[in-house]
């Protein structure tokens, strides 16, 4: 069965950095583009980044351009998303997700999109 295991939340001061990583098993991790998602406390689920299936190539929401970068890595099914001068304001549980359709990639993603979720990690910036 398909699951995908988040890791790499924590507390991290304002200004700091953070890698979160997301291992997938059970599908074909190299025919998929991967998404970020990340929910805030009485906030609606956000798109913050997406990969194409090969991981060369990935847009960002614009609240985390040019801090957050995503990378795919096929060999060893695993997605991770590098943070960068963190802001209070990016606290959130953070979810990796698949697209549902094999191939496709597009430049924003909405929970509509996704076909698989991982369980969340928590990242939390003290100002």
């Amino acid at each position: 069965q398909v699951q995908m295991v988040e890791s790499g939340g924590d507390l991290v001061q304002a200004g700091g950095s953070l890698t979160l990583s997301c291992t997938a098993s059970g599908f074909s991790f190299g025919k998929y583009a991967m998404v970020w998602f990340r929910q805030a406390p009485g906030k609606e689920r956000e798109w913050v980044s997406s990969i194409n299936f090969s991981g060369r190539a990935a847009v960002y929401a614009d609240s985390v351009q040019g801090r957050f970068t995503t990378s795919k890595h096929n060999a060893n099914n695993t997605l991770y998303l590098h943070m960068s001068s963190l802001q209070p304001e990016d606290t959130a549980i953070y979810y990796c997700a698949t697209d549902r359709i094999a191939f496709r990639w597009k430049d924003t993603y909405d929970p509509s999109d996704v076909g698989y979720w991982g369980q969340g990690t928590q990242v939390t910036v003290s100002s």
